[in-house]
């Protein structure tokens, strides 16, 4: 699955695939609100912008290193 990297939001299984994890793992980040989405219509979906966010906070806690492999 190819994404355009122009894309604002991405789908949850679009969002696994860039990060390179699978989709259950994407799906309890979101639950532990480590990752945010938002809801357009009846659809969840994940601004490109929290992907960043997400790694630039395990760049930034050494212990979460540790466990995101």
């Amino acid at each position: 699955m190819t994404t355009p990297d122009n894309r604002v939001v991405l789908t949850i299984e679009q969002a696994a695939e860039r990060l390179g994890i699978g989709r259950t793992t994407m799906y309890a980040l979101i639950k532990t609100g480590q990752i945010r989405t938002v809801t357009i219509g009846r659809l969840r979906r994940v601004p490109t912008f929290c992907l960043d966010e997400y790694v630039q906070s395990l760049l930034s806690d050494p212990t979460q290193l540790d466990h995101a492999a």
